[in-house]
This record gives structure tokens, C-alpha cells and sequence, in this order.
């Protein structure tokens, strides 16, 4: 049996957080909040029509938007509750339930490989502890020649930012570029967000 992922964990102490979630993106939405900072980001990365991978797509906010913009999309998260709002909130995308430490996406019948995967809302730090090197492995491996993964997390986490070298080297992956914000701005050592880059 796999391990439940920080997220899960959570979920188990709070029942209701995947709700929460959900409601508190929609209403930020139907408030105007600008919720496509991640998108903007990676839609400048590819040409239009690329195919993205969504890793831990949640209720479909990223993915969705590039959508929008005219990408094909699978997103991929551990929780259904929020999977299921992505289905309801972004028809345009395909959205799974799947635990990204056994991402397999070519046994649910998607062969075609990624020009860009992004993991952003802090993904890498809810995964299972110590699968982290096997998320990033397994997203490696859906990626085209020349594919890229995008990764965004906050400090105080329990992931620390310089683990993030040696589990996407232990993965196949190099770290090309550090950003301290999904507006690209540089990072340095006070920086309390990571936005990496990876080929």
C-alpha cells in the first residue's frame, strides 16, 4: 500500500479542507483576483497548442487557464474532491485522479508526451515525504526531448529549497533557473518562494 501524501494527511485531520479549497479559488475567481500568474508563466514557455502536464492540478486553476490560451492539458491530482471540480469548473482539460509517486499516465491510455509539466500551489511539498525525487523521476519520463518542468513551492515547508537539486538530479532533471516569484523575479538567499525550471 503507498504511503498517503502530506495532503492526504491533512485531508484525514480535516475532512473538509478539499471543500474549502475549492470554494475559496471559486469565490476568489468571481471576485476578479488574477489566479493566472502560474499560466501567464508557462504559456510564455511553449507555442500555442503545446501539450501540458498539470502535476497536482488540484481543482484545475493553472491548468484551466491554459486551456484557455489554447494548450492541451492533463492534470493529475490525489484528490478526487478537487479533481471532480476541475472536471466541473475547466471541461476543456482532462483531469485524473492519480498519486504523482505512480504517475503512469500511458496505462490510462495518454501516450503522447509533454512540452512543459508545471507543479505549481506548493505541489511538491504534499506529496508523500521521500517520494519527492520519484514525483519529479516519473514526471521526467512524460516529458518530450527538450520537455521542461516548472516548480513552484514556498519556504518552511518541510521540503527545504536545496533539496530540490539533488532529488531532480537523483530524477534524471538539472534546476536551469531560480525565480523568486511566478513574475520571474531573481532569487537570492532571502527568498521565501522558489520558481524552478527544470530540463
Amino acid at each position: 500500500m503507498r504511503p498517503p501524501t502530506r495532503w492526504e494527511q491533512i485531508g484525514q485531520q480535516n475532512p473538509d479542507r478539499s471543500a474549502w479549497y475549492v470554494e475559496r479559488f471559486r469565490r476568489m475567481a468571481a471576485d476578479g483576483a488574477d489566479l493566472a500568474g502560474e499560466a501567464r508563466t508557462v504559456d510564455a514557455m511553449v507555442p500555442r497548442g503545446a501539450r501540458v502536464l498539470d502535476a497536482g492540478c488540484g481543482p484545475g486553476r493553472v491548468g484551466g487557464e491554459l486551456v484557455r490560451r489554447g494548450h492541451t492539458v492533463v492534470g493529475v491530482d490525489v484528490d478526487p474532491v478537487l479533481v471532480e471540480a476541475a472536471r466541473a469548473d475547466h471541461p476543456g482539460g482532462t483531469w485524473l485522479v492519480g498519486d504523482l509517486a505512480e504517475l503512469d499516465l500511458p496505462a490510462a491510455g495518454i501516450h503522447e508526451p509533454f512540452d512543459v509539466a508545471v507543479m505549481a500551489g506548493n505541489v511538491l511539498t504534499f506529496v508523500a515525504e521521500g517520494t519527492e525525487a520519484e514525483v519529479l523521476r516519473r514526471i521526467r519520463a512524460h516529458l518530450a526531448p527538450g520537455g521542461r518542468l516548472v516548480v513552484g513551492f514556498g519556504a518552511g515547508r518541510g521540503y527545504p529549497f536545496e533539496a530540490l537539486d539533488a532529488d531532480a538530479a537523483a530524477a534524471g532533471l538539472r534546476v536551469d533557473h531560480r525565480f523568486a516569484t511566478w513574475d520571474l523575479r531573481p532569487f537570492t538567499p532571502e527568498s521565501d518562494f522558489l520558481v524552478a525550471v527544470l530540463t
